[in-house]
């Protein structure tokens, strides 16, 4: 764990090093300032350098700190998880050390943020004390480096204003390049996949796990086409699998199924049917299923921590825990979500447009939440926007809607920001809109908004009180949290070949 430390104790040295003239000079303005001192960060290239050995001799410590054949399989499963969180971790802060825009870094900070405390909740899922190795000032160091960097963005040139830029003439956003428009725009027959899956053996590969790892990263996209079936794998889809395309024949014609879950021994995070951390994803036309029902708790369908990740006319079918949109930027369209309790959470920047958000009948001791915001830093620049939606109630619900409430979300971390905008709530939307996590926790730091939304459920009159719940009245307040704007999805969104819609 040292090693994580160290790198980004490292992140921050750097951005230290270069922002330190203008924007931080003394380490009393930090939010954790007895974790900056001269003598470690030094504001000098001398103490930068300090940092990196530092590093390089604890990496090796790192690497034996844990006996996995000495301990259960509950903390294995939770071990094995933080494994592979910290080298994600290690990756994004060390990204923020290259000449990249401030914005970019923040993203990557806060979802570095994101992979510490998702490291931490694998154990608290099986009520397992979190090991003192992981006790460390990580997270803390993250928010002095996160802290850091906003600071730069206010007078940067790289700040957002995809909110002024125009849809190209086809509708898609510009940052989809033009063959993925094609891709994503055309009828499925006529793209040339790069391999092919039936479970009939008619194409390359009889299952999507071997089509994956056959599959090629580059600058150039690669299309897997999977045919219609019903597919019993958990999929993963790794960091370096970049530009990876996987279409289907349609929601519940390709459907891909899992059902892994806390209560049989996986995390959250290692329960999802479909992983993905692969830059630049696209999911098309696609059913990702967990069957592992209500009573067993979180069981995700679809986790995703891939950057520029964008899932169109797909469907997401769970309970609770069912769309995990754990890290990065994130753009899901045409979709259709189905859950109880908590069954949109993480803490990503993601913006959910045009879908249909299904409500299910939860167990008879639940109520539903749509959404769990997991922002747990106010320097971070996550958050879930739903845009243009609708959210109702299933059959099964609908039968007994007068004894369940059902709510918009629930703060899961301090700073939990969640806004619905222009979307037709259904008659199950409880009168007080939005529900306590745990008592008074949150109320006043995180930020809950709706702005414009119609339907039986939309009425705000009775809304909760709390400070940071927001009726928004200013089109320029909703703007913040568009597609051009929150998302920045001019910027990348165009060469997906997506539709989308940037402003309101």
């Amino acid at each position: 764990m040292a090693c994580l430390v160290l790198l980004v104790i490292l992140c921050a040295t750097l951005q230290f090093v270069v922002h330190e003239a203008t924007h931080f000079t003394k380490c009393s303005q930090l939010p954790y300032p007895e974790l900056c001192k001269d003598s470690d960060y030094g504001f000098r290239e001398s103490n930068f350098k300090n940092a990196v050995k530092y590093f390089k001799d604890s990496h090796h410590q790192c690497e034996n700190s844990v006996n996995l054949t000495a301990i259960t399989k509950r903390e294995r499963e939770a071990w094995m998880d933080c494994f592979a969180l910290i080298n994600e971790t290690i990756s994004k802060v060390g990204r923020c050390m290259k000449n990249v825009s401030e914005y970019d870094s923040q993203t990557w900070l806060s979802a570095a943020l994101a992979d510490q405390i998702t490291c931490r909740n694998g154990f608290t899922d099986f009520n397992l004390s979190v090991p003192w190795v992981l006790s460390l000032n990580m997270t803390k160091i993250l928010s002095n480096s996160l802290a850091i960097n906003k600071a730069n963005i206010g007078s940067s040139s790289s700040v957002i204003n995809g909110g002024n830029r125009r849809l190209l003439a086809d509708g898609f956003p510009y940052w989809v390049s033009p063959n993925d428009r094609w891709l994503l725009g055309s009828s499925n027959d006529k793209i040339n996949a790069d391999l092919v899956v039936a479970k009939d053996g008619s194409g390359d590969y009889k299952t999507i796990n071997d089509a994956v790892k056959a599959s090629k990263s580059g600058s150039k996209r690669f299309v897997i086409h999977v045919k219609a079936g019903v597919y019993s794998e958990n999929v993963e889809v790794t960091k370096s699998m970049k530009n990876l395309m996987i279409v289907g024949d349609g929601i519940g014609k390709t459907i891909v199924t899992g059902k892994k879950n806390v209560v049989d021994g996986s995390t959250t995070f290692g329960s999802a049917t479909l992983s993905t951390v692969g830059e630049k994803f696209i999911l098309k036309d696609i059913t990702i299923r967990n069957t592992a029902g209500p009573a067993k708790h979180q069981a995700v369908a679809l986790r995703s921590g891939a950057d520029f990740s964008v899932f169109y006319r797909c469907g997401f079918e769970g309970y609770q825990d069912t769309l995990y949109t754990h890290s990065n930027r994130q753009f899901y369209r045409n979709c259709d979500i189905y859950g109880t309790v908590d069954f949109i959470f993480g803490d990503s920047v993601v913006v959910i447009q045009n879908c249909n958000i299904f409500v299910r009948k939860p167990m008879s001791n639940q109520k539903n939440t749509v959404t769990a915001q997991g922002r747990s830093d106010p320097n971070e620049n996550t958050g879930i926007s739903i845009h243009n939606s609708v959210i109702k109630a299933t059959s099964d619900l609908k039968a007994v809607e007068g004894s369940i409430k059902s709510f918009l979300g629930r703060p899961w971390k301090k700073y939990s920001r969640t806004v619905f905008m222009k979307c037709n709530l259904g008659s199950l939307i409880a009168p007080a809109g939005w529900l306590e996590w745990d008592g008074n926790f949150a109320l006043n730091t995180l930020y809950y908004g709706e702005y414009k939304n119609t339907g039986a459920g939309a009425d705000t009159s009775e809304r909760v009180n709390w400070k940071g719940y927001h009726v928004i009245t200013s089109a320029t307040e909703a703007l913040k949290f568009t597609v051009g704007n929150f998302l920045s999805g001019g910027n990348w969104l165009p060469a997906t070949g997506v539709p989308f819609t940037l402003g309101l």
